[in-house]
């Protein structure tokens, strides 16, 4: 893996390239986008870049410290992440914590950190820090990892990886480098999950569809809950205003862990595009089977209501996602909003 092996980033990579072979490589950089979309891979590549001793600001790949880079060993390369992360990626073991692996960066491992940064390179001139999900950085993290922006070692290179940079103070922000990756054309990502999941061409679509340009997320998705898509939508599209308890059920079922209301959520978000675009004549639906399903709801509903769910799904994935929410009352919350309003 080098960064001319990243796909689909075209502009974020020329940026990188640009500032290796000028000579103007920053001391911090904020890799900021939707997850799974190739912003770890380039983090990779970069610090490839910055310390391949056999093709210097660029990085072969091949050689034993490029190699050990994309493993994660290089002494001069130090990843930092979640705890949490760690177990997830079999880094730990749940047994390695005395209490539940954190979800959050904690000021502990930014100590830890900018101990390691002090020290002289072992292998290379240069020290590289890769920070996986760094908006997860607690308030008292965020704010000891500023004191190394603001006075950063020399030849260092921090890079942050965050999916939600707005979760970063915005002293931090001012201080990095920003590199702005977007979503993957559904395409590829179609392309990239029939070969290495072994589907067949329209669940690999819909799955691309599903995971919002984010590769990684379609290859994480999860087939049996994909399968059970017909049903998710049917199901939504019988609740009726007056009936909470059916609302109510719906969200227990759905609910039931963060996997699943994550997935029910995208299919909605993505049954919500359909019935829009049905409304107003277009083809090329993604759940073409319930295509007439779509268009008797598209009657029924009218624009700003679709405007409307849309954005109260978008606030149910953020709770759940991002702010550790409890998925079943995230989805009570959104369906009540949803149909009891109309009650009232």
């Amino acid at each position: 893996m080098t960064l001319a092996s990243v796909i689909g980033q075209p502009r974020a990579i020329d940026s990188l390239q640009a500032a290796l072979r000028g000579g103007v490589v920053h001391h911090a950089y904020l890799f900021a986008g939707p997850e799974g979309v190739g912003k770890e891979l380039a983090a990779v590549g970069l610090a490839q870049a910055l310390t391949c001793p056999e093709q210097p600001n660029v990085g072969c790949g091949t050689c034993a410290s490029c190699v050990r880079i994309a493993k994660g060993l290089h002494p001069d390369v130090t990843w930092l992440m979640p705890d949490e992360e760690r177990v997830s990626r079999g880094l730990a073991g749940r047994s390695d914590f005395t209490g539940t692996p954190s979800r959050d960066i904690r000021v502990e491992q930014i100590r830890g950190l900018q101990e390691r940064l002090a020290l002289h390179g072992l292998e290379s001139r240069r020290k590289v820090a890769l920070i996986v999900s760094a908006q997860r950085m607690n308030e008292s993290a965020q704010n000891a990892f500023l004191k190394t922006l603001e006075e950063p070692p020399s030849d260092t290179t921090m890079i942050l990886i965050a999916s939600a940079m707005d979760r970063l103070l915005p002293t931090i922000r001012s201080r990095c480098s920003k590199v702005h990756f977007g979503p993957l054309p559904v395409d590829l990502v179609a392309q990239r999950v029939q070969q290495e999941r072994k589907l067949d061409p329209p669940t690999a679509a819909l799955a691309a569809v599903m995971a919002g340009g984010s590769l990684g997320r379609a290859l994480r998705l999860d087939l049996e809950g994909l399968a059970r898509r017909k049903e998710v939508i049917t199901r939504y599209e019988a609740l009726k205003p007056d009936d909470a308890l059916a609302v109510l059920r719906f969200a227990e079922e759905y609910g039931s862990s963060r996997e699943e209301a994550e997935q029910a959520l995208a299919l909605l978000s993505l049954w919500l595009r359909d019935v829009a675009r049905a409304k107003v004549g277009a083809e090329g639906l993604a759940n073409m089977d319930l295509a007439a399903l779509a268009h008797e709801a598209s009657v029924r509903t009218h624009e700003a209501e679709l405007h409307r769910r849309h954005s109260l799904i978008e606030r149910a994935q953020g709770a759940i996602g991002q702010r550790n929410g409890s998925p079943r009352l995230q989805l009570e919350r959104m369906l009540l909003e949803m149909f009891m309003r109309e009650v009232r």
